[in-house]
C-alpha cells in the first residue's frame, strides 16, 4: 500500500509515513548526496539500464525531499517568480509528492551534459516524451500528465515521474488515469481461485496491497479449508455485493465417513467415531436430499445469536442454541465412493452449509461424516475456470470484469439531461418499463448508477458518481 500512497495539493503526508519505508543515499546528477526510497532506487537502475540498450543517458536531479528542504525550494520560487507562480508549479510543505521518496525528477543526458537550467530542462520534453512508454514496464508512472491539471492540480512535467509498481503502473497507462483517478475509479469484480489454508479475508488484503486500494470486499466466504471461486469487489463495485450473493453456488466435497469433529470437517477435533456399516446407499442417500430443507447451522460459522457470533460461543465452550435456515439442494450427485469416503457435487442455495449438508447426509446414513476437502466451482455465472490465482493477481494478470456486465439487467445509455439528474440523485419517469433495475451509462460508457422500479417511478437504488 505504501507504493500507492497519494499525495497533492488535497493529500498531505501522514507523520508516520517515513517509519514505512527505507531510504537510501544516491549521487544526483550533480554529484550531490540525495536520498531515495529502496525499491523505487531499484526499480529506476533497472530502468535506467534498459535506457543505455536505447542509447538514452538518464540521471536523477530530485528524489526524496524533508519539508525543510520542500520550503526551501517554494521559498526560491516566490523570490523568483512570485507567490503566485509558485503555488501553481512547487507543492506547499507536506503535500510534496517528494516528501514521499517514491518521487523521481529525471534529466537526460545530451553531448554529455546534463541541462543547466529550467529552459534547457523544458527543452528536453520531447526526448523524456520517447521514454514514457518505458515507464510502466519498470512500476513508474508519469505523475502530471497533459491535459490533466484539472485532476492533478500541477500542469505537464514530462521529467516528473513515480513509483507505484509494475501492476499498477500498468493499469493506470493501460486506463490512461492519474493516480488520483485509479484511486477513485478503478472498479469491478475479480474471480479469484481461492487457495487452502488462508482465509477469505486473507485473500481481500493480498488483493488491495497488490492494487494499493482500501475498498475491497469479497461475496460468499470460503473457509480456510475450502478452495475455489472467490468473487472479490473493487472500488465500487462493492456496492453490489448483495446482487452477486443471492445466487446459486456450485461445490465439489469430499467425505469421510464414521467420523464426526466440532468443526464437521477434518481440520477439527473428533468428538465421535462409528463403524461404517457396508454397502450404504450413498447415491439414492444423496438424492433425497434434492429438496428444500431447515438445516442446521454449524456452531463454527460467523452467524450471529443474541449478538454474538457461533464460533465465540464455540471458543468459549458455552452451549447456544444452534438456529436452522432453510436452504435449497438443487442438484446433488455422487461422483466416486470408496470404503469410508466418497465425493460429490452439489449446487445449493446462499446460505446454505456444505459441512452441515455432509454432518446430515452422514446421520441419514446412520452413521458420522465429516467433510474432507471443498472446491466452490461456480458461484452464480462465475466459474472456476476463469478464476485467477493470487500469484496471477500479483503479477498483474488478470481479467477486471466491469460491474455493468456483470449483472443481468437493461443497460441503458442516456442524454445530458438525464444524466444530470442521475449525478444528482433525481427521481425519474420509468419510461423504460423497467420492472426491476435498470444501469444507467453516459453516452462514453461512464457507468452513472443502478436504479429500481418503484411506483411507476425509476429511484436510486446505487449511484457511481
Amino acid at each position: 500500500m505504501k507504493y500507492k500512497v497519494l499525495v497533492n495539493k488535497e493529500h498531505k503526508i501522514k507523520e508516520n509515513y517515513l517509519s514505512k519505508i527505507e531510504l537510501v543515499t544516491i549521487k544526483n546528477i550533480d554529484n550531490e548526496s540525495i536520498q531515495i526510497e529502496k525499491e523505487t532506487y531499484n526499480a529506476y537502475q533497472k530502468l535506467e539500464k534498459f535506457l543505455k540498450t536505447k542509447n538514452v543517458i538518464i540521471g536523477i536531479s530530485s528524489a526524496y525531499r524533508s519539508k525543510e528542504y520542500q520550503q526551501e525550494i517554494y521559498d526560491d520560487f516566490v523570490k523568483e517568480y512570485g507567490e503566485e507562480y509558485a503555488k501553481n508549479i512547487v507543492a506547499p510543505v507536506g503535500n510534496s509528492e517528494h516528501h514521499t521518496g517514491l518521487a523521481i525528477d529525471i534529466n537526460i543526458k545530451k553531448n554529455g551534459k546534463w541541462p543547466a537550467n529550467n529552459k534547457e530542462l523544458e527543452k528536453q520534453e520531447p526526448s523524456l516524451r520517447k521514454i514514457h512508454k518505458y515507464l510502466a514496464s519498470y512500476g513508474f508512472i508519469l505523475r502530471y500528465p497533459k491535459d490533466k491539471e484539472n485532476i492533478t492540480g500541477y500542469p505537464y512535467e514530462p521529467w516528473h515521474i513515480r513509483y507505484v509498481g509494475k501492476v499498477v503502473a500498468k493499469i493506470i497507462e493501460k486506463e490512461n488515469y492519474t493516480l488520483e483517478e485509479y484511486l477513485s475509479n478503478y472498479s469491478g469484480i475479480i474471480i479469484v481461485n481461492k487457495p487452502v489454508d488462508i482465509t477469505s479475508f486473507d485473500v481481500v488484503n493480498s488483493i488491495s496491497k497488490t492494487l494499493g486500494i482500501k475498498r475491497v470486499g469479497h461475496t460468499g466466504t470460503l473457509d480456510p479449508l475450502a478452495t475455489g471461486v472467490l468473487v472479490v469487489t473493487i472500488g465500487k463495485a462493492t456496492k453490489i455485493g448483495e446482487l452477486l450473493t443471492a445466487t446459486y453456488k456450485e461445490y465439489q466435497a469430499g467425505v469421510l465417513l464414521g467420523v464426526d469433529t466440532d468443526t464437521l470437517d477434518i481440520t477439527g477435533k473428533i468428538k465421535n467415531t462409528k463403524i461404517v456399516p457396508e454397502n450404504l446407499p450413498i447415491e439414492s442417500t444423496l438424492n433425497s436430499y434434492k429438496k428444500t430443507y431447515l438445516q442446521e447451522v454449524p456452531i463454527y460459522s460467523a452467524v450471529k445469536v443474541n449478538g454474538k457470533k457461533l464460533y465465540d460461543y464455540a471458543r468459549q465452550n458455552k452451549e447456544v442454541t444452534l438456529p436452522k435456515k432453510e436452504v435449497t439442494i438443487k442438484e446433488i450427485k455422487l461422483l466416486e465412493t470408496d470404503r469410508n469416503t466418497f465425493t460429490f457435487k452439489t449446487t445449493v442455495s446462499k446460505g446454505c452449509y456444505i459441512r452441515s449438508l455432509i454432518r446430515d447426509i452422514g446421520l441419514s446414513l446412520n452413521t458420522y461424516a465429516t467433510m474432507t476437502n471443498l472446491i466452490r466451482t461456480k458461484q452464480g455465472k462465475f466459474t472456476i475456470e476463469e478464476a485467477n490465482t493470487l500469484e496471477e493477481i500479483e503479477k498483474g494478470n488478470f481479467k477486471l470484469h466491469k460491474i455493468e456486465d456483470v449483472l443481468d439487467y437493461p443497460k441503458i445509455i442516456v442524454d445530458k439531461n438525464t444524466e444530470q439528474k442521475i449525478r444528482t440523485g433525481q427521481k425519474l419517469p420509468n419510461i423504460y418499463n423497467v420492472e426491476d433495475k435498470v444501469i444507467f451509462l453516459t453516452s462514453s460508457n461512464e457507468l452513472l448508477g443502478i436504479y429500481q422500479s418503484e411506483n411507476n417511478l425509476l429511484t436510486v437504488w446505487k449511484n457511481f458518481v
